[in-house]
């Protein structure tokens, strides 16, 4: 498979591909200049798929709980020649990207790819389309906006991005894929985008029969994994600006959230990382009880997520 945008300068950090090529970059990436999240201490530094293609793999799993939903997660290829007594911390080589996973969902009307990666390759292609292909992809939010538009064309679908983060992009559409969400959105039959705002303007979840994908709209925490015995105060959830940074969101975004998700059962959250998700009964009340925690203990006494039920 030729990849169209092989030699485009991709941002080594968020994994962020932009019209120009590697060997003129742009002076730095906008994505990662903004204050929700960074520049590493070693500076600015760019890659492009051609680039990335002996140094990255992708590795794919299926959920353990339901198979009809795949993760994808890239990770840097240790050398066969690594020297003895060396780990893969040692090695120069790291991950390309923030580290979320793009979650594949095989639905009855069509395969959903929920979030992106930026690596994309020959096996990978293969994995997807021997799931059956996509119908649609749809991203969160502009830190996981990466190589959308070389994705959306191999597949041979479109890409849903939320209309209020349209000023994030850094590629030019060519090919038309792109589609904008406003509000709620059934992508497919039975798949919805919910813009939820807060992280970003346009910051987005999916939904999908009770299971909500939430990316970095919320995040779920460690407290929340286990649902013995929980003291009083004890939250599954963060809401933040800037989760790298820990910048927290102000109460009326807050709000927004549980507002835009309110009309919407759910019993299990899939987080952008592996390892976050949350299943119990209750969880759609958890999410909300996290919401009034996370605001109390930072001294809004006055939220109007407070007078929220479920």
């Amino acid at each position: 498979m030729h990849f169209e945008s092989a030699d485009l300068a991709i941002c080594f950090t968020c994994g962020t591909q932009f019209d120009a090529p590697l060997t003129s970059p742009p002076r730095s990436c906008r994505i990662c200049d903004d204050p929700r999240q960074y520049v590493p201490a070693t500076g600015q530094s760019w890659t492009s798929l051609a680039d990335s293609s002996p140094k990255q793999e992708n590795e794919f799993s299926t959920d353990q709980h339901d198979s009809h939903i795949h993760y994808i997660t890239t990770k840097p290829i240790v050398p066969a020649d690594l020297p003895a007594g060396l780990s893969d911390a040692t090695t120069t080589r790291k991950q390309l990207g923030i580290g979320e996973r793009a979650i594949l969902l095989q639905t009855p009307s069509g395969n959903v790819l929920w979030d992106l990666i930026a690596f994309i390759d020959e096996p990978t292609l293969e994995f997807i389309k021997g799931k059956g292909g996509l119908k649609a992809i749809v991203i969160s939010h502009p830190h996981f906006y990466t190589t959308h538009l070389e994705w959306a064309r191999v597949f041979g679908c479109p890409v849903y991005v939320c209309k209020a983060d349209e000023e994030w992009l850094n590629r030019a559409d060519k090919n038309g894929v792109r589609k904008f969400v406003k509000g709620t959105e059934e992508i497919v039959p039975g798949v919805t985008a919910i813009q939820a705002g807060g992280h970003f303007d346009g910051s987005m979840f999916l939904h999908w029969e009770k299971k909500l994908f939430i990316a970095d709209t919320m995040m779920s925490v460690p407290s929340g994994f286990y649902h013995k015995d929980r003291l009083p105060g004890t939250t599954s959830f963060s809401f933040m600006w800037s989760y790298p940074n820990m910048i927290p969101l102000p109460p009326e975004k807050i709000h927004g959230i549980w507002k835009a998700l309110k009309p919407f059962e759910f019993d299990t959250t899939y987080g952008g990382f592996p390892g976050q998700n949350v299943t119990r009964p209750d969880l759609k009340a958890q999410v909300l009880e996290s919401m009034k925690i996370f605001l109390r203990t930072a001294g809004h006494e006055k939220a109007p997520v407070y007078d929220e039920t479920l």
